[in-house]
């Protein structure tokens, strides 16, 4: 008893500059939603200057996603014991350092090496980004910063090929890296000195960090990603191979949590009503718009016969209307409250999957167009509502190791919509008779992805509404009434 009364999560104050801080967070996530996409741009310029293959210089988006997707969750759990705003500044001050290494580096070896560095900066600032909403601001803001933050994320992904694509024509690749170290020392600086001192909580939970999980947990989601970023739009042996190690490590790692003193997710924080659903939907729909962003491109060139120019013109829109969609949604969830708001944005979303099914078909590019801005704004509807929910309900102490599992469903939502997803394109592509034109066999491949999109989403339907007979309603403001922790299993120590 004295040892759970020892590590009692404390409040912690909010920032006395919430709009610094809040340009603070959402600098950070701009960050790392910009070292995802900017250097695909540059990939043929990198494989021509160190003489590599394709397949080589791909590592070098393949090891940032890799590094994110195995780390996130582990840098949440270590924010919670040591301070989510120092951890936040150290993984910017990585960021930072690691981009002007990236920028110096003289091999491809070297370059992946310095992404992977980069990589574990942009999970702390993913994880610590979310985590520290709920406690730099005033309650009756968090859902419009959790808004803020989606359009961040949302502007970083789109807008790292048009940056990159202009700084590797007017300077030099470097310089696609090198932009981050003015922005890095900006959000250093803001972080600083807007963010509350932190407050964690004393005794040994705080020290008390669980390798041998988080190493169980790394090798779970390494062989899975690995698994389905190698395998294409078709599985192979290594590929099912690693889905099988996936299994292994993961029920090792669920074994293992039940097991130890302070694990690194505590299986008793799933018996939280609707946290585990919160997770799933996110990951599903997540799935849902990854199809946009694979399938759309060929739907576009071999359906409608467009160029590549024209396509990444209408693949734009996505991105952009999901940044415009951010801050107004997170308006919406502060005065509705984050049940409705969630609902609505799922229903949307279902709404424009089930348009791009077959609007497209008849209406060419409008028809293409107009479901994908439907898509997209239920995204942002949803992402800031579930997100609100999700970290409102959550203990202080407790929200760093929450915060990374809710980018963890993301991540995994895009690695498993960009092979599922171009899996189910290719099915549907061959279930077309074999007489039929290019464009009726893209059709055919799109009409079912979508299909399947909707049926998707609409299971996350049945989720929230499931959620939603376990939770007391979100009243205005977006946040429902705080959740106990979930106590620590039995230990010898207790």
């Amino acid at each position: 008893m004295a040892n759970k009364a020892a590590t009692a999560p404390v409040a912690a104050k909010a920032s006395r500059t919430p709009t610094l801080a809040l340009a603070g967070l959402s600098t950070s996530v701009l960050l790392a939603s910009l070292g995802t996409s900017i250097s695909n741009v540059a990939l043929p310029t990198l494989a021509q200057t160190f003489g590599a293959t394709f397949q080589q210089v791909q590592w070098i988006v393949l090891a940032y996603l890799l590094a994110i997707t195995t780390l996130v969750v582990s840098v949440g759990r270590l924010g919670d014991m040591i301070g989510k705003r120092r951890l936040l500044i150290s993984g910017l001050v990585i960021f930072t350092a690691a981009s002007v290494a990236c920028g110096l580096a003289l091999n491809l070896s070297t370059l992946i090496a310095a992404r992977v560095i980069q990589a574990v900066g942009a999970a702390i600032m993913m994880a610590m980004g979310i985590a520290l909403v709920a406690e730099a601001l005033p309650k009756g803001r968090t859902g419009s910063a959790m808004g803020l933050l989606g359009t961040m994320s949302a502007i970083g992904t789109a807008l790292g090929p048009t940056l990159g694509g202009a700084l590797v024509s007017h300077f030099d690749w470097p310089f696609i890296y090198f932009i981050n170290v003015p922005l890095g020392v900006a959000g250093i600086y803001l972080l600083y000195y807007s963010l509350p001192e932190d407050v964690r909580p004393p005794g040994p939970a705080r020290i008390s960090f669980d390798f041998i999980g988080t190493l169980l947990l790394a090798a779970t989601l390494a062989a899975y990603s690995l698994a389905m970023t190698g395998s294409g739009s078709s599985f192979d042996f290594v590929s099912l191979g690693l889905l099988a190690a996936a299994a292994g490590f993961l029920g090792i790692f669920v074994w293992t949590e039940t097991r130890v003193s302070f694990p690194l997710i505590n299986p008793a924080i799933f018996r939280t009503p609707g946290l585990s659903l919160g997770f799933l939907m996110s990951a599903f729909v997540t799935t849902v718009v990854m199809a946009t962003l694979v399938v759309g491109p060929f739907y576009l060139s071999q359906a409608l016969g467009l160029d590549i120019a024209q396509v990444g013109l209408v693949m734009s829109c996505g991105p952009l209307v999901a940044a415009l969609s951010g801050i107004p949604a997170g308006k919406v969830v502060d005065r509705y409250g984050a049940d409705k708001v969630l609902m609505a944005g799922l229903l949307t979303t279902a709404a424009g999957c089930a348009g791009m099914a077959s609007a497209p078909l008849h209406f060419g590019i409008t028809g293409y167009v107009l479901p994908l801005a439907i898509i997209t704004a239920g995204y942002a509807v949803f992402q800031a509502a579930n997100n609100t929910a999700i970290m409102s309900g959550i203990s202080h102490d407790r929200r760093g190791v929450v915060s990374g599992m809710l980018n963890l469903s993301r991540n995994l939502g895009l690695i498993t919509g960009a092979s599922a997803m171009g899996t189910v394109f290719v099915l549907g592509k061959s279930l077309t008779v074999a007489t039929s034109t290019v464009a009726v066999v893209a059709s055919n491949g799109m009409k079912l992805t979508f299909w399947v999109a909707t049926i998707l989403t609409l299971a996350s339907v049945g989720l929230a509404l499931r959620a939603h007979m376990n939770l007391p309603n979100y009243g205005p403001g977006g946040a429902h009434p705080q959740t106990p922790a979930p106590s620590a299993p039995p230990t010898a120590d207790t």
